[in-house]
């Protein structure tokens, strides 16, 4: 037998024979200490596990415990252990659908008559527990497309057969850990016993891929780690979550409310949302007319041929409402802002002395978003997008991608947010337009972030249909990242709306497009807000600023001067004269998280002052009401950044 030469990455090499496995080489490659640490191992930048074959010169980059690919192949193993447990328990009656890795953890999809309890959780992880230390092999095995396809048939596993069709493949390859197989690319542990620990989180339900007129399958989500002290910390994070979660917070605070009279995915914004809503968007106009930018107003419909004409009906469709007719006439709603700011371009003819022209709008579209993908303010149907279009020449692109992330940063880092990733995604598969205009925005948008010395990570293929962009992913108190600005560049729609302008040497040019959105939604953006704060809101974009409250009766009428007093500065005040005990009041005030109390006795009425106390419960020293209102000025100036 002929051997072949294996190499760890930057290490040692060993001769073996030709068909060894990775499990092999590594034995002698790596001291027992080292194989201890290793669960995997990456060849010519594939993920593969101990049991692949090596036929030739190889040389391997093995994946240890600590690494995101080993967390990847242990939470992905987990799953098929706890698919094994739930077959053990409950039987074949229940069907398995897919069981992936996620982020922070895994799931599996199974089509069960009975709910899962939290009962059956405490069973589920017995038996895995069980499965665990009996130190089961996860065996690969390859078989062709139709072999295993007549296997699942048996089996009564029409998800899988389903899964096989539509690979198309000449063969396929099945993973079997103890007495569960299932279809799987791999790869996964050398043995059950690598899992150290895992946890249940919970279930849900899920459509078969996702089609709401499919099976309603249950899905169990769990999260594994190598280190109990990380899942822990992990379970900790979850925990601090929940206390965030917006939808909590929002029925709480009176910020908003969902309605299914109304319909699933659209907001009813009540009066303390509305006027966060309001100071958000108060402070975005402001800050863009600083910017240069002027502000317009679009329609929520418009004929179909205009969606036509864009290219929105080929290539976003499925995520748009069926049509309407209006006098004989097709219309739609609109899941996007840019034909109408392309309309007001092309209202009359421009000069390349106006360029380049900005224009934002914060426009309401529609999207259809599937019943199941629904989340609170996160994913809605209904949303009004932080939106503007930037058309400029060709010489002014570099620079004004520039001056978007000065904007974008700024406004950003004004609500709280100064971590983010950065993303440049480029060309994917489903495009239009030339390589040569490709090429041109994609260099654009490089040499502004590089010109402001911003880390970025490119995304390959993640570009939209007409054009690059780049991605920012803001970063909460918890170290969650949340997808809100993009900047997009796009030759496609002016060529598409034949627009045009008059250059200096009297010719007709075409004018390049931006696309962008700062904060991505509102109804986005408040959410992450909600629980990057837990509620707590700086004063200066805070609902209510304070609460004033009396001490007894006697005070009631100075209450009421107070009150109208700091209303006309612009407060933003709540009075609370109940005859209800101090103590009561004040943890209501507290509850409902509001910045400052202005607590109001027989002394504070007779010297024409208010006491004032701190949501954390700390007093201030009394002072007049125009020293408070100055107070509360001096913190909206600092907190808007000027």
């Amino acid at each position: 037998m002929t051997d072949i030469t294996v190499s760890v990455c930057g290490g040692d090499s060993v001769n073996v024979p030709s068909g060894s496995t990775i499990q092999d080489a590594l034995t002698a490659l790596l001291s027992n200490k080292q194989r201890k640490q290793t669960v995997a191992a990456q060849v010519n930048e594939t993920l593969v596990d101990f049991t692949t074959e090596l036929t030739e010169d190889t040389v391997i980059d093995p994946v240890k415990i600590g690494s995101t690919e080993a967390l990847d192949v242990l939470r992905h193993s987990t799953a098929h252990v706890m698919a094994l447990a739930v077959r053990d328990i409950f039987g074949p009656e229940v069907k398995v659908a897919i069981g992936p890795s996620i982020e922070n953890g895994f799931y599996y999809d199974f089509l069960h008559t009975e709910p899962f309890s939290p009962e059956d959780f405490e069973k589920i992880e017995a038996r895995m527990n069980e499965i665990v230390r009996a130190a089961l092999p996860f065996q690969k095995t390859e078989l062709t497309s139709a072999d295993a396809s007549n296997k699942f048939t048996e089996e009564e596993e029409k998800f899988k057969v389903e899964l096989i069709e539509d690979l198309q493949t000449d063969s396929v390859s099945l993973y079997n850990v103890g007495e569960f197989t299932d279809l799987c690319r791999g790869p996964h542990l050398p043995n059950t016993s690598f899992i150290k620990s895992f946890k249940l989180l919970r279930v849900a339900g899920a459509y078969w891929r996702g089609d709401e007129k499919r099976d309603v399958l249950q899905r169990i989500y769990g999260t594994a780690f190598f280190d109990k002290k990380d899942l822990k910390k992990h379970l900790n994070a979850l925990e601090e979550a929940k206390k965030r979660d917006h939808r909590k917070l929002g029925k709480e605070l009176h910020l908003f409310t969902m309605n299914d009279e109304i319909g699933p995915g659209l907001i009813l914004w009540q009066p303390k949302g509305a006027q966060l809503r309001r100071l958000i968007e108060d402070f975005w106009k402001d800050e863009h007319y600083r910017h240069d930018y002027e502000l317009l107003y679009t329609p929520h419909i418009a004929r179909q041929d205009l969606w036509q004409t864009s290219g929105h009906l080929d290539f976003y469709g499925e995520n748009m409402y069926s049509s309407m007719d209006i006098d004989d006439v097709q219309y739609q709603l609109k899941p996007m802002n840019c034909p109408f700011h392309i309309g007001v371009f092309n209202s009359h003819k421009r000069s390349y002395r106006e360029l380049p022209i900005r224009w934002c709008e914060l426009g309401t579209v529609y999207r259809y978003e599937r019943a199941g993908a629904l989340h609170g303010l996160l994913r809605v149907r209904g949303f009004t997008q932080d939106d503007a279009h930037i058309f400029c020449r060709p010489d002014q692109l570099e620079d004004e991608i520039f001056n978007i992330l000065n904007l974008n940063l700024h406004i950003l880092k004004a609500f709280g947010f100064d971590s983010y990733d950065i993303y440049l995604s480029t060309r994917p598969e489903k495009s239009v337009g030339s390589d040569e205009n490709w090429e041109k925005a994609t260099e654009a948008l490089k040499l502004a972030l590089e010109k402001k010395n911003l880390d970025f990570m490119v995304d390959p293929g993640e570009g939209v249909f007409y054009g690059p962009k780049i991605d920012i992913k803001i970063k909460d108190q918890l170290g969650r990242s949340w997808q809100c600005s993009t900047i997009q560049v796009d030759f496609n729609l002016p060529e598409r709306f034949q627009m045009g302008y008059t250059g200096a040497d009297n010719a007709e040019h075409q004018p390049i497009m931006i696309h962008r959105a700062l904060m991505g939604s509102l109804e986005r953006f408040i959410g992450v807000l909600i629980e990057h704060y837990a509620g707590v809101f700086p004063v200066w974009f805070a609902p209510v600023q304070a609460r004033i409250m009396n001490i007894t009766d006697d005070q009631a009428d100075y209450c009421e001067d107070v009150y109208k007093e700091l209303r006309k500065s612009g407060l933003r005040i709540e009075k609370d004269l109940r005859n209800e005990k101090l103590n009561y009041k004040i943890r209501e005030a507290q509850f409902a998280k509001i910045p400052y109390m202005l607590i109001i006795g027989d002394k504070e009425k007779e010297d024409g002052t208010v006491t004032v106390r701190l949501r954390n419960g700390k007093n201030l020293p009394p002072m007049t009401i125009a020293e408070f209102a100055d107070t509360i000025s001096k913190e909206v100036v600092e907190g808007r950044g000027y």
